[in-house]
């Protein structure tokens, strides 16, 4: 038995094609904004006004009879939405490595300092 696809009606072609492929879409303009984020000197705080924007956007275009607005303010809704979460991760991770690895300098620092000269020498009596 095969499935078909439901189709809302009074939608326009160009909303279904964008409801099928709206969250690769989001990713995908995520993905570039997330690697111009980490990888510039882009503000952060510049990706979260766009979220906030992007937010306000989709929830008036919630309202509109148009499927295709509220299809593309939900692309760009959740397309901000990921690009604030991918460097705020990115700054999480930067932050735990930098916390392991002054962890282990710290045990190998006491390694050092605990050491006993003369522990690994052989006595020649």
């Amino acid at each position: 038995m095969s499935v078909q696809p439901v189709v809302e009606h009074r939608q326009s072609a160009g909303a279904r094609w964008l409801r099928e492929r709206r969250f690769r879409i989001a990713l995908l303009i995520a993905f570039i904004e997330s690697l111009l984020v980490v990888s510039s000197s882009l503000g952060w705080f510049w990706v979260v006004g766009a979220a906030a924007i992007a937010v306000a956007l989709y929830l008036l275009g919630r309202r509109t009879r148009s499927s295709t607005v509220h299809e593309v303010t939900w692309i760009l809704a959740a397309s901000q939405l990921i690009s604030v979460i991918v460097p705020l991760l990115w700054e999480v991770v930067k932050f735990l490595a930098i916390v392991v690895l002054v962890l282990l300098a710290l045990f190998f620092l006491a390694i050092v300092l605990l050491d006993r000269p003369g522990r690994y020498t052989r006595s020649t009596d």
